[in-house]
């Protein structure tokens, strides 16, 4: 059975000779080679970034306000229901149309 592999894509990187010889010994160091060390280094980072900026946190406070809007849906909203019922008469009117 053949398995296939994705399509790759190269990122090519320009850094000072003081840089370069770091990443180097801490690839070596780590026992894999440069590119597996940047990209796994790069993920890395990535993920830690991307947690922090997409994860919500709350304090008790803030949870509480936050329940206590998800119980109070149930509220009339007068217009919101006037666009909604614009928008289904809009819609009737525009297949009538065709």
């Amino acid at each position: 059975m053949t398995t296939l592999t994705p399509p790759l894509e190269r990122i090519d990187l320009r850094t000072t000779p003081e840089i370069k010889e770091l990443i180097v010994r801490a690839a070596s160091a780590a026992g894999v080679s440069l590119s597996a060390f940047l990209i796994a280094s790069a993920q890395d980072r990535a993920k830690q970034l991307l947690a922090e900026r997409e994860t919500l946190t709350f304090s008790p406070r803030d949870w509480n306000a936050f329940f206590a809007a998800l119980d109070n849906t149930d509220k009339p909203r007068p217009q919101l229901e006037a666009a909604a019922q614009d928008y289904l008469t809009w819609r009737a009117q525009s297949a009538a149309a065709k």
